[in-house]
């Protein structure tokens, strides 16, 4: 369906993420991949949906030759627990950390999606509550050494082990905790497509 209104568009995902290029193919969408690194450092003034807006935007501004009917998607997503955003681990340790802090807790997961072209940009966010159990030391230890959830904000997917038995319950979107907000990309990009 979408896939008729932006046949003439080239949409680019700049995402590594396994997730989010798994959705694009879920959602009928032809598009490239194209990644470029970019150094996510953000200012400690931001808080919750500015961080995620400023880096999704910081994603885009590594492009700079967008020809005329591109489309560049560029996405971040954090954890927000106790007034501070959780990132990707750095290793077990860290990790451990983490859901030993979200353990019991309730926290918000931030997504943000910036649509870039020659002629505008547009950002949008999504932030879904996540109840987690309260989690045992031996829950935590067998899912960090079975699933090494190292790529994931706040060392964890909701579609992962640790997802079926220690979340108890989620208000908004299901697949902005993995990554992305999807309706929101559909809908922004139908949007895109009347232009």
């Amino acid at each position: 369906m979408l896939r008729e209104k932006l046949k003439d568009y080239n949409i680019i995902l700049a995402s590594g993420s396994p997730r989010r290029q798994a959705f694009f193919k879920e959602l009928d969408i032809d598009f490239a991949i194209n990644v470029k690194e970019v150094n996510e450092v953000f200012s400690e003034q931001l808080k919750r949906t500015q961080i995620t807006d400023y880096l999704s935007q910081l994603k885009a501004s590594a492009f700079s030759n967008l020809n005329e009917n591109d489309i560049l998607i560029t996405s971040d997503t954090i954890v927000w627990h106790n007034q501070k955003a959780l990132g990707k681990p750095k290793n077990a340790e860290e990790a451990k950390e983490m859901l030993q802090n979200l353990s019991g807790q309730m926290h918000e997961v931030i997504t943000s999606v910036c649509f870039t072209s020659k002629n505008f940009q547009k950002t949008v966010h999504d932030v879904t509550q996540v109840w987690f159990k309260k989690l045992t030391d031996a829950e935590i230890d067998y899912y960090i050494n079975n699933y090494k959830p190292f790529d994931k904000a706040g060392s964890y997917g909701i579609q992962e082990w640790i997802g079926y038995i220690g979340i108890e319950k989620i208000e908004g979107c299901y697949f902005n905790v993995m990554g992305l907000p999807t309706r929101l990309v559909y809908k922004t990009l139908t949007e895109i497509a009347k232009r």
